[in-house]
């Protein structure tokens, strides 16, 4: 972990030009094939443009990601062929009537750097401002830059919106392609259901002329020739595509069942290798989709609507879903497999809530979907209640209010961990006030142990919340920008903006008082909601919202100092270190451990005169504390460590706790309970990481084999940072 970071390598650029021009609306309409592993079909995309997307400051030019210049190369047609200058960024010269001869169910295999074109001639000419600032350049004509990565782009046209029947109805210029879609984008709230309908009927027009483009490793660039401004490019746009089956942003897996499946969850290059698109925070835009799989196959999607299949010919189902918020391009989901729906009729008294029936029109408002791991499903209910509350808490910061700049990734996770213990203390109805406290203790006990963990075992410039500092929010001219260390495969591992987040959130709310904050957090909602913020846009609100009395030493700058722009534990937090040991619950831990420090001391005969322990009943947050401790004795003896797993049945329990019993086993070479291992490597693929690790480090040829063994059976299956991170710890 300590290895020197690379920015080419590990840092996220963010490409798209939306500091000129904004997606507002995206049309898919794709068909799914399980056999070639690839999604193909078209986006039509929705344009505006204007000065009002213009930084609120410009004095700070972001550089091109690549050193290479790869990314701000064009392919220009010339009267004559002129030498290609960069071959590794254009050997490839594949034009669109190249790739009809891939069929339906064939792999594409062609074009792996992803360099095609629909122009049968090339120039090397390098034009650097096309990435870094593609505004008005006098002659030059104007580019539209989309994040794309990992995708086979064959055709881009202009849309013939005014073609569309009835379009005229309710628009001044029916013959202005551009005022047209200016004007259905300006259309009424409540005439969203009209507004989505001329959306299709518009996606579905005839092309009026195909755009010139070229795609390098990290975007898609079209022009049309003439078009010298973001005005004058044409706002409806139709790009047909198919996905790759390496492509990063979507995963080809089997289920428990052994069934195919795909679906798009977050990965560091969020969907850009799902449709192009704008990923840049500000790119806000609305959705609406039509998918189309086998009729086995049933397809969900993060839209508003609970949709219903509609039965085509051949055994074919198309589903449809749309989104009328504007949200991120990066929220935009896809799951298509052999689900079930499971509707439990009857909840015990001990369950997180009951269940209820919906009227339909509450139905049609379910909330987005949420991709939660089988780890959290074993076990006791509160590691699954807990990670609800935890993406439920999104829907509040992440959706409806995001982070202008992605770097202040606390703005989402932070929130999320801090206020996933105040939903679960609601949801668990029959627990006293008190008793939530307590918990709420425990866990920040737990969290307290990890930071610790986190911070002395990963380099310290991946520790900092705001590492852009007085720099954060501001882009390049053309709105491009980077997301620091967003392509380290570690960082999908690390906690630090969860955790310093939640701490910093929990040290403000003690010292205002918690009815003070929470008051204040409701009308922050309410204030910033469909808005994206930085850092001092909720810390200026705070300190004007609170007391005189109670600002001692608050300040935007001291908090900046202390906790988001430093490495390493924040100098407030440790001082509650001690409180935090603490607490009632820890204490009764503390008992437990002393309790089986002493058998553990035991000779294998007893004498009579011992007494038997007695051991309490723990929740499974106290096991986790328990085990943690446990790792911390120098030697656990076998019959210990068979006595542990009798007693708490340890290999019955929830994930968080099964993992400190493997490290246990592996820390103590328990052979009797490798099977525990090995289960946890292949059903718990992303939280075994680390076990991953501790096999290798111990040395022991059979542990390292467990581990190799264990790999080769999963990584087909695992996501593809988990794998990358496993693989170099194994060869």
């Amino acid at each position: 972990m300590d290895k020197k970071l690379d920015p080419s390598r590990d840092d996220l650029p963010l490409v798209a030009n939306t500091s000129h021009i904004l997606v507002k609306h995206y049309v898919l309409d794709l068909d799914v094939d399980f056999e070639s592993q690839v999604i193909e079909g078209t986006i039509v995309l929705f344009l505006e443009s204007g000065n009002r997307f213009k930084k609120r400051s410009s004095s700070t030019e972001v550089a091109c990601p690549s050193e290479s210049n790869e990314a701000c190369k064009f392919r220009m047609p010339e009267p004559c062929q002129i030498p290609v200058t960069n071959t590794k960024t254009f050997s490839s010269k594949i034009g669109y009537n190249d790739f009809v001869i891939c069929g339906k169910g064939e792999k594409d295999t062609s074009g792996k750097d992803g360099n095609h074109d629909n122009q049968e001639q090339a120039s090397g000419i390098s034009s650097s401002k096309y990435c870094c600032d593609t505004g008005n350049h006098g002659s030059e004509e104007f580019l539209l830059v989309l994040d794309c990565c990992d995708l086979s782009v064959l055709k881009v046209e202009e849309v013939d919106v005014a073609a569309v029947p009835g379009i005229e109805k309710f628009t001044r210029s029916p013959k202005l392609r551009n005022q047209i879609v200016h004007e259905l984008m300006a259309l009424p709230a409540d005439r969203w259901r009209e507004q989505l309908d001329y959306y299709a009927r518009c996606s579905q027009a005839p092309g009026c002329g195909e755009l010139l483009f070229d795609t390098d490793t990290w975007s898609l660039q079209i022009r049309k020739t003439g078009a010298q401004t973001a005005t004058d490019f044409p706002h409806a746009i139709r790009i047909q595509y198919r996905t790759k089956p390496q492509g990063r942003s979507v995963t080809w897996t089997s289920d428990q069942s052994g069934r195919p499946c795909v679906y798009t969850v977050g990965s560091p290059i969020n969907n850009r290798a799902l449709f192009p698109c704008q990923e840049p925070p500000v790119a806000m835009s609305t959705w609406q989709a039509t998918v189309r799989a086998a009729a086995s196959f049933v397809v969900l999607m993060s839209g508003e609507n609970s949709a219903k299949p509609t039965q085509l010919q051949e055994d074919y189902s198309s589903w449809h879903y749309y989104v009328t918020m504007p949200m991120p391009a990066s929220t935009f989901t896809i799951a298509v497999g052999s689900w079930t729906e499971m509707k439990p009729e009857i909840c015990s008294s001990n369950d997180v809530a009951t269940e209820r029936s919906f009227s339909p029109s509450e139905a049609d408002f379910s909330p987005h979907i949420v991709f939660l791991s089988q780890s959290t499903l074993t076990g006791m209910s509160q590691l699954c209640g807990t990670r609800l509350c935890h993406e439920i808490a999104h829907a509040w910061f992440g959706l409806a209010i995001g982070a202008r700049d992605w770097t202040e990734e606390w703005l989402s996770e932070g929130f999320a961990t801090h206020l996933e213990d105040v939903f679960w203390a609601k949801a668990q109805q029959q627990l006293a006030p008190h008793e939530a406290r307590e918990q709420q203790e425990l866990r920040a006990c737990l969290r307290w142990r990890r930071l610790q963990d986190e911070v002395q075992n990963s380099p310290e410039e991946m520790q900092v919340l705001r590492p852009n500092k007085e720099k954060t929010g501001h882009v390049s001219d053309s709105g491009s920008s980077v997301i620091r260390h967003g392509l380290n495969p570690e960082k999908v591992f690390m906690q630090v903006h969860y955790l310093k987040g939640y701490f910093l959130l929990r040290f403000l709310a003690k010292r205002l008082g918690e009815d003070t904050y929470f008051s204040f957090l409701r009308k922050f909602v309410h204030t910033f909601h469909g808005q994206l913020i930085l850092s001092q846009d909720f810390l200026q609100m705070l300190l004007e919202n609170i007391p005189e009395e109670k600002r001692p030493e608050l300040s935007v700058g001291n908090i900046f100092r202390d906790w988001l722009e430093s490495s390493g534990i924040p100098q407030p937090l440790q001082r509650e270190r001690q409180a935090l040991a603490e607490c009632g619950l820890a204490q009764q831990v503390s008992a437990e451990v002393a309790k089986w420090v002493r058998v553990n001391r035991r000779p294998r005969k007893r004498k009579r005169k011992d007494r038997e322990e007695v051991f309490e009943k723990l929740l499974p947050d106290q096991l986790v504390l328990l085990l943690e401790h446990l790792l911390e004795q120098k030697t656990v003896t076998p019959r210990t460590l068979q006595s542990l797993e009798r007693i708490y049945r340890l290999s019955e329990q929830d994930a968080e706790v099964r993992h400190r019993w493997c490290e246990l086993i592996v820390k103590h070479k328990y052979t009797k309970a490798y099977r525990d291992v090995e289960r946890f490597l292949q059903e718990d693929q992303a939280m075994g990481i680390y076990l991953y690790g501790e096999l290798m480090l111990s040395e022991d040829p059979r542990q390292q084999h467990l581990a190799r063994r264990c790999f080769e059976l999963s990584r087909e299956q695992m996501d593809k940072s988990s794998a990358e991170v496993v693989a170099e710890m194994l060869f």
